[in-house]
């Protein structure tokens, strides 16, 4: 089963601290919920970009995508 990382994009001046505040609430969901995978974080792209992401079963994507509206995704290896 193919697992599928979930990303938030950020831009402006606040970008990174947006995107590491952002992945506190992911990893509350995660817990919540309750899902298999506990992989997070955030990465700084340039100083006006970050993001922030989560990684999920293919099986739970589309519940956890409706719900958390990340701006894209792409398959995690």
């Amino acid at each position: 089963m193919r697992n599928i990382k979930l990303i938030w994009d950020f831009r402006g001046p606040a970008a990174a601290k947006t995107a590491e505040h952002h992945e506190i609430h992911l990893k509350e969901y995660i817990q919540i919920e309750k899902l298999p995978l506990d992989i997070t974080g955030y990465e700084i792209i340039h100083e006006m970009h970050a993001i922030a992401y989560m990684v999920v079963p293919e099986s739970q994507m589309i519940a956890v995508r409706d719900t958390l509206k990340p701006h894209r995704g792409e398959v995690y290896e």
